[in-house]
């Protein structure tokens, strides 16, 4: 039989593989953890450039530029810091919104600017005489393009007249003319005896000053070719012109 050593004995465990160590590890404490960094804790733009004004409140000392300065200046000096601190999203914010000021504070001077120039002109016609409240009462403004069709038309009359000046007289471009001039003052009044009258008004008093103006103006400004009737013709254009347009 075996026999069993009392005095030393030992326990030979095969299937347990290496010897255990019953000495405990120190455990660790999130002190000892370093905290990760979120990308919130990072500086916007990372290592971008910032713009040095940001907390400037004066839009124009924002940007770099005096309270005088030209929309071109105002412009260039945008364009400038957007490229320099590009990247950095409040420096970016800070300058557009510097501009937007500047820019809105420009639309609302020239507003004010065009409002105020209509009530002056408004007081200055209440507090003109009445013979000029009763002149200014037959005159209109019409839209823009009204103007520059009625233009273009007189004035392409004008030039054929000139062109043929050496052929013919300008007898055909006037009757034109003072024909067109009437349709316009139909058209407008609704009454063909009304543009009639205004029509062959317009022509008699363009004729007329044509005829006084034109032998006072020097030589020198006319060309060699251009005879009295030309000229006169050119003169009643431009009457015929003022009264199919601006004339009610």
């Amino acid at each position: 039989m075996a026999s069993f050593c009392v005095s030393s004995p030992k326990f030979i465990i095969p299937f347990l593989g290496p010897k255990l160590s019953f000495h405990r590890k120190p455990k660790k404490t999130f002190a000892s953890v370093g905290r990760t960094r979120c990308a919130v804790d990072t500086p916007l733009g990372g290592n971008v450039p910032k713009f040095p004004r940001i907390r400037v409140w004066d839009p124009y000392k924002r940007l770099g530029v005096s309270h005088d300065a030209s929309e071109e200046e105002i412009w260039g000096s945008r364009n400038f810091l957007l490229q320099q601190y590009s990247g950095h999203e409040r420096s970016e914010e800070s300058i557009e919104a510097a501009f937007e000021k500047i820019l809105m504070a420009s639309f609302q001077h020239r507003k004010k600017t065009k409002i105020n120039l209509k009530t002056k002109l408004k007081k200055q016609v209440e507090e003109s005489p009445p013979w000029v409240k009763n002149l200014l009462s037959f005159v209109e403004l019409p839209p823009p393009d009204v103007i520059l069709r009625r233009l273009f038309l007189f004035a392409f009359m004008g030039g054929w007249s000139i062109m043929n000046s050496a052929d013919a007289g300008p007898a055909f471009q006037v009757a034109v003319s003072l024909a067109a001039c009437i349709y316009f003052l139909n058209e407008k009044t609704k009454s063909l005896g009304r543009a009639f009258i205004i029509g062959f008004g317009a022509l008699a008093t363009g004729w007329v000053c044509g005829s006084l103006l034109v032998p006072n103006v020097p030589s020198v400004l006319l060309h060699p070719t251009w005879t009295l009737e030309l000229v006169t013709s050119l003169v009643v254009y431009v009457f015929l012109f003022l009264g199919c347009t601006f004339l009610k």
